[in-house]
């Protein structure tokens, strides 16, 4: 593995509530030799991390959020760089699941010196990078409100009796399920980079790794609200729900059509993409670098309540 000579590091100071600052990530930088970036309101990410390149950086990092490691993700991906995660997100799904200390803010920037590299796999939507999941459907909606970020649990209990039915309307997307039958209209459609066991009570969502070459896709169809909560009390037994209101399955690529273009969270982030929409995994695609102690862990295994 060649040094480094030339690291470069983007950092979102609004991301984790203003980790950065607390962490006074600025004079860790500078204290090892690292070129730091730090975006300001309106910046355009993938060309920050463009310039940075461009002026010679030979591996880069984010310190950030999901949505924003995605985007330098992306960076690398084009140029074949190492990257470095560092976890100065909120919640850091990615960090977590990849096995980075998610506590450990600053030592995560010793993996520019003193890391090695392991491949990790990224996935994609329509050419949209994704290091997590993408979602359609009830989760999708929710996350365009304003009052997602400050009060998520209020925010979905106040807004999924209006998504399902008999107040919401179907949404207008489809796919071919692996039996062949068609599904259409379902309430939620979960496509995660590798398969994703999501939050359940007393257990915190996650992979059992992300270097698999395969999605995770989990598909559920309702008739009410408390029909969600009887999904959600089945899986939570940390068994995959026998039903056909339920489908999870693995595959490389995977299409949903619709009449119109389609509400997405991105890694938690909303976006509007055009169908059809084309999700693929991308294989051994990130050269990740992480701290030694770390560079053969596949991620946390997911812990069954009893």
């Amino acid at each position: 593995m060649r040094e480094t000579t030339h690291p470069g590091l983007i950092v979102n100071p609004r991301s984790g509530r203003g980790k950065a600052e607390r962490f006074d990530l600025v004079r860790e930088c500078r204290t090892r030799g690292i070129e730091l970036v730090v975006l300001q309101q309106g910046d355009d990410l993938l060309s920050i991390a463009e310039a940075l390149v461009s002026r010679g950086a030979d591996a880069i990092g984010m310190a950030g959020g999901d949505g924003s490691q995605a985007l330098a993700a992306t960076i690398a991906l084009r140029h074949d760089l190492p990257y470095v995660c560092v976890p100065a997100g909120t919640r850091n799904h990615f960090a977590f699941d990849v096995g980075i200390d998610r506590a450990d803010v600053i030592g995560a920037l010793d993996a520019f010196a003193h890391g090695v590299e392991r491949r990790v796999d990224l996935a994609r939507v329509n050419g949209r990078v994704f290091v997590n999941n993408a979602s359609l459907g009830v989760y999708a909606k929710i996350v365009q409100s304003e009052d997602y970020r400050g009060a998520q649990l209020e925010t979905i209990a106040r807004m999924l009796p209006d998504l399902l039915p008999p107040r919401g309307a179907a949404f207008d997307f489809g796919f071919v399920a692996p039996h062949g039958a068609l599904w259409q209209g379902p309430q939620l459609v979960l496509v995660s980079n590798n398969p994703y066991r999501p939050p359940r009570p007393g257990v915190a969502g996650n992979r059992r790794g992300v270097d698999g070459g395969v999605l995770g896709v989990i598909a559920v169809r309702v008739v009410s609200p408390s029909e969600v909560l009887s999904l959600i009390a089945v899986e939570s037994t940390g068994q995959i729900p026998k039903r056909p209101e339920w489908l999870d399955f693995a595959p490389t690529a995977f299409t949903v059509d619709a009449g119109a273009p389609v509400d997405v969270a991105l890694d938690g982030e909303p976006c509007l993409l055009d169908p059809p929409l084309r999700f693929e995994s991308i294989p051994a695609a990130l050269r990740l670098r992480v701290l030694p102690a770390n560079s053969h862990r596949r991620g946390p295994r997911p812990r069954r309540r009893p």
